[in-house]
């Protein structure tokens, strides 16, 4: 058993700070927005021009969607293959050895996305800014400018950890299992299939809980919430002892659910990769809309 102190899963800006000359240190800047598009919904773009404009000094930035998922694949932010994740880590300077901190200057799940996707291939050793980069500005902390400073690459061992992923079949086979918790991360009018991208059907897979990735972080400092809050969000929809299965749309805002499940201490959690993405687009699937009457 390994006798290294168990690194924190959210660190806070001045823990950051007083870090950034160490050699291990490895920050990447995950921003990606989402932009209105009349022809297909929505369009996501990375956000590399702010990140020149600004960023955590020796920060490295992550265009998520280019750099760290498969496109080859049919949906969005699909898992890349191992040995693409790797070397793209690697590329980054990311090595077996470093502590790999995430954050995002917008929604603070493109953080959780590259969080999950390190532990999806074995890597334990990171951590997400609390407060992401809205709180490191609000702080008058430092800034670089530029499209970051070069580093040595690393050298990565990944590994696929396949409970952490699931898949269609999965997800079919877990409606109405009671062994298993689906958990749904949008916002709740687009759990009841009243409004949002409904990805070719509007609606929930049936038997879902709905707990937004939203309502996990404190609006006004943009922090995760305390743990005790967000156990009492948790107690329906993610019960101890049960596996759970956390969508949304891309699998990109559930990450963020995944994350706080694991920093609770949750030893079962899946993320259904391609999501509603998928789900809604496949009319032998069901689907359920309207509020919530229970399981």
């Amino acid at each position: 058993m390994s006798t290294e102190p168990r690194l924190p899963y959210l660190v806070d800006t001045a823990w950051l700070a007083g870090r950034l000359n160490d050699p291990d240190l490895v920050v990447l800047d995950c921003t990606t927005r989402i932009v209105p598009d009349m022809a297909t919904v929505y369009r996501t773009e990375p956000c590399r021009g702010s990140f020149e404009a600004g960023h955590v000094p020796g920060a490295q930035f992550v265009d998520v969607q280019q750099d760290l998922s498969d496109n080859t694949h049919r949906w969005k932010f699909m898992l890349p293959q191992t040995a693409d994740f790797a070397a793209a880590m690697e590329r980054l300077g990311v090595s077996d050895t470093s502590h790999a901190v995430l954050y995002s200057t917008g929604d603070p799940w493109w953080a959780t996305r590259v969080w999950w996707l390190l532990h999806v291939f074995g890597f334990e050793r990171s951590s997400v800014l609390d407060g992401g980069f809205q709180a490191w500005q609000r702080e008058g902390r430092s800034l670089e400018t530029g499209p970051g400073r070069a580093r040595p690459c690393g050298t990565l061992t990944a590994r696929l950890q396949p409970a952490l992923v699931a898949g269609r079949e999965e997800v079919l086979a877990a409606i109405g299992d009671g062994t298993v918790c689906m958990l749904n991360a949008r916002l709740p009018s687009q759990f009841e299939g009243k409004d949002g991208n409904n990805y070719g059907r509007a609606g929930r897979i049936p038997g879902s809980f709905n707990v937004p990735s939203a309502s996990l972080m404190d609006p006004k400092t943009n922090r995760y919430r305390p743990e005790p809050e967000l156990q009492e969000r948790f107690a329906a929809a993610a019960p101890d002892g049960k596996r759970v299965i956390a969508y949304c749309g891309h699998g990109i805002a559930a990450s963020a659910s995944v994350f706080a499940l694991a920093m609770l201490g949750h030893p079962n959690v899946a993320l259904y990769d391609a999501s509603l993405s998928e789900w809604a687009a496949d009319e032998t699937l069901p689907i359920a809309v309207g509020a919530q009457t229970g399981a």
